[in-house]
This record gives C-alpha cells, sequence and structure tokens, in this order.
C-alpha cells in the first residue's frame, strides 16, 4: 500500500507573479544593454538562485516550496517578457529536475532535491555538432574509476551551472551523465553564434577525463513510459519563453509609442498614439501575444496534471502501456501548441515595426531583438517537422517522438530519447 503525504497548499499564481515582479523588473531593465553589448547576465542567475526561482518546484522537506507547474510556468513567462535570454538557460535544469520529480523517492534522487533546494543549478549538454544526431562523448572505466570525455555544443545554461547533465555512450549504450561543473577537466566557451539568444551561451563544452559518481549515470530507457512528458517538457520551455518574447515585444512598442510626437507623414496630423493605424497594430499584437500566453499555459496546466499525478502515487498502478499513451498524447498536444504558439510569436515580433517609421529600427532601442529572439527560439526542432509528426498519426495511428529510434505504432507504443537543444 501507497502510502501519500498530504499535498501543501499551493501558493497562488498572482501571489507568486506579485512575489517576483520586483526582481523581474530590475532584470528587465538591464535586458536591451546586456544583449548589445553580449554582457553574460552570472550576476542575474545568482540572484535568481538566492531568491529561490530555481528551487521553487521542490518539495518543502528538501528546501523548495513545492510550487506547482503551472503557476511556476506563468512565472517563467514573465522571467522570458523581463530577459528570454535569462528564462531560457534554464531550460536543462527546470527538464532535469521535472524529471527527477517523476522518480520514485529514494537516497540517490532525494540528495538532489537536496543539493537543488539549497541553490544548486543544473546546464544541460546533450547535443554534439555531428552527422545524424551522432553522440562521440564517451563514458569510460578505468581502475575502478568512471570518466566522461568529449565535446559537446547546444550546451544551454552550462556556462552558469553548478552541474551538467550531458548525454554519453559507453559500449553502444547511450547514458545520461552529470559531472560538477567546476571540475578543472569541464570547460565551457561562450562561441554560441546564433543571432538571438546569445546570452543563453548554447556554445561549446568540453571534456577532458572528468570523474562520474556511478550513481549519476543512467541508462536511456527507450521503453520509459515517461518519454513523451519529458520531450512535451523541453518544447514547453521553449513555448513559455517565446511567450514572453511576445509579451515583451507588445510592452517595447507601447513604450516606444506613447511619448512619441513625430508622425509618419504630414504635419497637423494626430501624434502617433492617437492615430488609428497605430491603436490597431498595437491591438492586433497584444492579441496576439494574449492568445500564445493562454496556449502555452493551458498546456502547461496538462503537463502539471500528469506531473503531480505521478509525484502522488497515483501513477503507480497504471500499466506501462496506460502511461505511455498519456504520455505521448502530452507530447502530440504540445507539438500541436508549438505550430500555433510560434507563428503568433513570429507575427507579433514582425508586426510591432508597424507602430513607427525607421525610428522603430534602432539599436538603441532594441526593437529587433525580439524578433531575433523569437525566430532563435523557433528553429529549435522545427515546427514543420511536429506538423508532420501530429499527421502521421492522425493519418496512419503511427507516432514517432523527436529523437526517437523509430516510430511507436498506435498510442501506447514504444517511446523515443529525450528532446534536445539541438537544430
Amino acid at each position: 500500500m501507497i502510502t501519500v503525504s498530504p499535498t501543501p497548499a499551493r501558493t497562488s499564481t498572482e501571489a507568486l507573479r506579485a512575489e517576483f515582479a520586483p526582481l523581474f523588473s530590475r532584470i528587465r531593465e538591464g535586458a536591451v544593454e546586456r544583449e548589445r553589448s553580449r554582457d553574460l547576465p552570472f550576476l542575474v542567475v545568482e540572484e535568481l538562485k538566492v531568491s529561490g526561482f530555481t528551487a521553487l518546484r521542490v518539495p518543502p522537506e528538501f528546501g523548495g516550496r513545492g510550487v506547482g507547474l503551472s503557476e511556476f510556468s506563468a512565472l517563467l513567462v514573465d522571467l522570458a517578457a523581463a530577459d528570454s535570454n535569462v528564462a531560457h538557460l534554464f531550460r536543462g535544469h527546470i527538464a532535469f529536475l521535472e524529471r527527477l520529480l517523476l522518480r520514485p523517492p529514494g537516497d540517490h534522487r532525494d540528495q538532489w532535491l537536496r543539493r537543488i533546494g539549497a541553490g544548486a543549478l543544473i546546464g544541460n549538454a546533450a547535443s554534439e555538432r555531428q552527422e545524424l544526431s551522432e553522440i562521440t562523448t564517451r563514458l569510460e572505466q578505468r581502475g575502478g574509476q568512471w570518466t566522461v570525455t568529449g565535446t559537446k555544443y547546444y550546451t544551454t545554461g552550462s556556462i552558469y551551472a553548478d552541474w551538467i547533465s550531458l548525454s554519453a555512450v559507453h559500449g553502444d549504450n547511450r547514458h545520461s551523465v552529470l559531472v560538477d561543473a567546476s571540475h578543472h577537466g569541464v570547460r565551457v566557451a561562450d562561441d554560441w553564434d546564433g543571432f538571438g539568444q546569445q546570452l543563453t551561451a548554447s556554445g561549446g563544452l568540453t571534456l577532458s577525463e572528468v570523474p562520474v559518481d556511478p550513481r549519476d549515470v543512467r541508462a536511456f530507457d527507450a521503453d520509459d513510459p515517461h518519454s513523451g512528458f519529458v520531450v512535451g517538457l523541453f518544447q514547453m520551455i521553449l513555448l513559455l519563453v517565446a511567450a514572453g518574447v511576445a509579451q515583451s515585444a507588445v510592452e517595447d512598442a507601447v513604450d516606444y509609442v506613447r511619448p512619441r510626437r513625430r508622425t509618419f507623414a504630414h504635419r497637423g496630423e494626430l501624434a502617433p498614439r492617437d492615430q488609428d493605424v497605430v491603436q490597431t497594430v498595437v491591438g492586433e499584437v497584444a492579441a496576439k501575444a494574449h492568445a500564445a500566453r493562454l496556449v502555452v499555459l493551458g498546456q502547461s496546466a496538462a503537463l502539471d496534471a500528469y506531473a503531480r499525478k505521478a509525484a502522488d502515487g497515483a501513477l503507480e498502478g497504471d500499466r506501462p502501456g496506460d502511461l505511455a499513451e498519456e504520455s505521448q498524447r502530452l507530447a502530440r498536444d504540445v507539438f500541436q501548441a508549438q505550430l500555433v504558439v510560434l507563428e503568433l510569436v513570429q507575427r507579433v515580433t514582425t508586426e510591432i515595426f508597424e507602430v513607427g517609421g525607421a525610428s522603430a529600427t534602432s539599436t538603441v532601442r532594441g526593437l529587433d531583438r525580439h524578433w531575433r529572439n523569437a525566430r532563435t527560439i523557433a528553429s529549435h526542432n522545427p515546427a514543420k517537422y511536429r506538423a508532420r509528426a501530429v499527421g502521421e498519426y492522425l493519418l496512419t495511428g503511427e507516432f514517432a517522438l523527436w529523437g526517437g529510434q523509430g516510430p511507436a505504432t498506435g498510442p501506447g507504443g514504444q517511446a523515443g530519447q529525450e528532446d534536445t537543444d539541438d537544430d
């Protein structure tokens, strides 16, 4: 018989947003200058760790606050609106913690929850610049000591991290491995050359015989019934960040228009804020940004419901096939949300320029950063592939998670590998 601990009272979304609003406001104040000067936000990340943001989802008994995934998702959109780079760099940390919370209680799991509850930040380094998603990073055992050696790219957040979760191969098998980011054999480079989300520092990582605790090595399991949830979660984090980009773009457009006196054409016309065309553009982009936020938060609620059932033991009696079916359905739903949200956000970040003339392109204002960041986010795991996966399922009953080892026939079939940061 499973004993379920009482679920702590959930902090409301409104209370959390109000609590973190002053911090997010300070983060927003420096966002444009940080992007312009490529000033990596180490101090911002540290302030967020001290505030408890990175441990909000950790249960109270391990040093966190046990905040629900829905509430945390709403907060992540607000952080992305303040600085999308900062919100995005937590992607690996968030995903690692959610997978940890899916595991049954145990000494190893609880140790990591306590670390994160105390402020530890987890980076991500799954992908490499290889053909066909090949992994060449090697996990080896020498004299009873496990070590990992290799080169990674798309290492979102790892430059800020205390620990890095990465993929490696041992023999013919792929594993998830955790390494101490402070070890002298770990080197993270700020060489991400994308034109957007530059401060996520999603560039190179080299590992030279870095020691690994055997308890921190987990073989990838193609039969893991939670795989669909994990893939959906990795993508949802990007969509939450994208929704924040749209929110910020609208706010910046409004701030740009309100004080302006110069009109588009002739003297004697209304001030821009009173012009029909400008008001219409602002109304349209605001509606698109609002719709994007509603879609991502609605889909986050579905992921939250799954995560809560897993955490309170309600899934224990379910058959693996039932879990896989529900998990893969979540992934398909997220894929469909991806198709809608990314289009809305990219339209917002393009259409905001219709509220002004050439001055709207000023690099001082940095309105272009919203389009660059949105386009970069949208290029992760391109939406066309998601559309095909959903269409194939509806037409044939076959569904393959991105990064999987082949199609899963019908609901409840084999789940694929985890989602990653690469293209």
